[in-house]
């Protein structure tokens, strides 16, 4: 029974270890999280400070921006994301000073003040500069069709 016991109580530590998220995941987390909340106010000073001098913005449909390219889409209405912006499934997986970001995002949009929604997959690079998490990549992909 004591066997029985102090296996269990092995496997929980070390499941609730194997989840449990490091604090560069989870700042990395809420800079992503800040991201999404300016992107949906179009906050300049916000969009700034999270995107690297050097970033690469992709698209789905294959334009590449700049780090101003990225944040004028937003100040010129171009991009549009509403209140419902979701980031679902996200992954995060950190590797030295540089960490991989997965998700889905799914919004109802208003570019160019049309009426639209979006539904893609995206992968973000962020990199600690100077003790901050930085965006320094973003691609978009069209979710594939269902096989």
């Amino acid at each position: 029974m004591k066997l029985i016991l102090s296996l269990f109580v092995c496997c929980l530590v070390s499941s609730t270890l194997l989840m449990a998220q490091t604090a560069d995941e989870k700042a990395v987390a809420a800079a992503v999280e800040k991201l999404r909340k300016a992107m949906i106010a179009a906050d300049k000073t916000t969009l700034e400070g999270l995107a690297a001098e050097e970033l690469s913005y992709g698209h789905s449909n294959g334009l590449v921006e700049n780090r101003s390219e990225f944040v004028n889409q937003f100040l010129t209405k171009k991009t549009v994301f509403l209140d419902n912006l979701t980031f679902s499934n996200q992954t995060i997986r950190i590797v030295g000073n540089d960490a991989i970001v997965r998700h889905r995002l799914t919004s109802d949009t208003n570019n160019s003040n049309v009426p639209g929604k979006v539904d893609i997959l995206i992968l973000m690079v962020w990199q600690k500069q100077n003790g901050e998490w930085k965006l320094l990549a973003r691609q978009a992909a069209k979710v594939p069709p269902k096989v």
